[in-house]
């Protein structure tokens, strides 16, 4: 059938968007899409660095879906070294969720795989789930589009954040834990175990150590100090310029593919309006500034200026002044440069925008058959973080019973916020500290400091699923444990 592309549309997939914004094709695939985990060269202010990334043959950056299209997958690992990828924010096969363990294991260099499920729709994105490799950049956009999507007029701008270092991210962890993380930040995270390490009191101090952000000690917001913050593999002194039409509409595809740094995202002189959170559709919520933490996906719709201009969207690092993002800029608009680095500190990120979010299509209504707790704990003196007093390896699952709504309260004990991911599902909020509400459904939701958070979801996907803070260094200590259907 053929499909009409609006010039929006045309303008979003030849202008200068690199390929994190490219759009979708617009046939269905007849074979397979080839992925390779790849090791590729980037210039961060001047200086190279080795990464990783994840390509198609042609070069683009990730995965873009039409409507209808089966996620079907050959991955390829040309990283030299094992490597597995998760698809965050589908709900797979068990098999396929790209997370090794004794039955599933990694790809090693060379290796392939394939995948193939049905994909859900909206803003999603895959990454390493092993070791550290994610700080190095394994990760990439992840779009899976829906007819409204194409019917829609509008220009698509995917953006991917990162927090960046020079250093081997095994150093730093091992500056944060004593050398005691070591041992287990190269292996699966699956066969993780750090339950010879003490366990911190809840109410343990934080210290200071080094790799530590000292500015932020005061709320413990940020653990580490990075070189740069990226958006789509730029910093503001060199940021990505995307053109778009005089009084155009925009989609913001934005995804928090940072390791450890939650940001507000900050859409300067526009104002814009969130339609969907980790792909999933919301009622709308206006706003000039909006919360995003580790894992997370935002789109937002922004209408532009019919007198056109250049429109700076920034991501703002939380509890600090750096700052990173992307131009929209009409043609011939002039672009001024900006600093890497704000005149104020930026505040903590609060739970207020959860509690404005409301599913647009909220979970059926159903009494839960089952209630369990996660309660959150850890310190930064030992570095180490756990899921009810227990670190991975020693953990005990959180068992469901196959059709059972379940509830988990989620209770947060340290002096850091946690952004909780639970794979193979999305989960509707229903509870945040303490008061009822019809929230957002999502697969990552903040927990914040001496805070609780309730979710409900239907067991309805078999297996042993990940359940962890997706803060990789408090992961890889430690905060990490599953949903085991019995």
């Amino acid at each position: 059938m053929f499909q009409h592309i609006s010039r929006r549309r045309f303008m979003a997939g030849s202008a200068s968007l690199t390929t994190f914004a490219a759009l979708p094709r617009f046939a269905v695939a007849a074979a397979p899409i080839n992925l390779a985990i790849t090791r590729r060269s980037l210039e961060v202010n001047g200086k190279a660095a080795t990464v990783f990334g994840i390509v198609q043959p042609d070069g683009t950056h990730g995965l873009a879906l039409d409507p209808g299209q089966r996620f079907q997958v050959d991955l390829t690992n040309d990283a030299g070294e094992p490597a597995i990828i998760h698809w965050h924010g589908m709900t797979p096969p068990f098999a396929q969720d790209g997370v090794a363990d004794k039955d599933r294991p990694l790809l090693a260099a060379g290796a392939s795989a394939r995948y193939d499920f049905e994909p859900r729709t909206g803003t999603h994105w895959m990454h390493s789930h092993h070791g550290l490799q994610e700080q190095r950049l394994m990760a990439a956009p992840l779009i899976v589009h829906s007819d409204d999507d194409l019917r829609a007029d509008v220009q698509e701008v995917v953006v991917l954040l990162h927090d960046f270092t020079f250093r081997d991210p095994v150093e730093i962890l091992s500056e944060l834990t004593g050398g005691a993380g070591m041992a287990h930040a190269g292996h699966d995270m699956s066969n993780m175990d750090m339950g010879d390490m003490e366990m911190p009191a809840a109410d343990s101090p934080g210290a200071d150590m080094p790799g530590m952000d000292h500015g932020t000690m005061a709320m413990d917001l940020n653990d580490v100090t990075y070189d740069a913050y990226l958006a789509n593999d730029r910093t503001l002194a060199d940021p990505l310029v995307v053109r778009t039409e005089r009084g155009g509409r925009i989609r913001l595809r934005l995804i928090n593919g940072a390791t450890t740094t939650a940001f507000h995202i900050d859409l300067g002189a526009l104002t814009g309006t969130v339609v969907a959170v980790d792909g999933n559709a919301v009622q709308p919520v206006t706003g000039q500034r909006f919360p995003m933490t580790m894992g997370q996906r935002l789109d937002i719709l922004l209408d532009l200026p019919k007198e056109g201009g250049a429109f700076p969207i920034l991501a703002l690092r939380e509890g600090a002044v750096e700052r990173t993002g992307i131009i929209l800029a009409s043609p011939d608009a002039a672009i001024t440069r900006i600093a890497e680095k704000g005149d104020a500190t930026t505040t903590a990120l609060t739970i207020d925008f959860e509690t404005q979010l409301m599913a647009a299509t909220p979970l059926p209504a159903k009494a839960p058959d089952a209630r369990l707790r996660a309660t959150l704990t850890g310190s930064m003196m030992p570095y180490v973080w756990a899921i009810n007093g227990e670190v991975f390896g020693k953990h005990t699952p959180l068992q469901v019973a196959e059709g059972q709504r379940v509830i988990i309260e989620m209770v947060n004990n340290s002096q850091m916020a946690h952004p909780m991911h639970l794979h193979g599902h999305h989960f509707q909020v229903v509870e945040v500290q303490g008061r009822a509400l019809n929230g957002a459904v999502r697969d990552t939701v903040l927990v914040p400091i001496g805070g609780s958070v309730s979710i409900a979801f239907d067991a309805d996907n078999r297996g042993r699923w990940p359940f962890h803070c997706h803060n990789l260094l408090h992961m890889a200590t430690g905060m990490m444990s599953e949903v085991a259907y019995s």
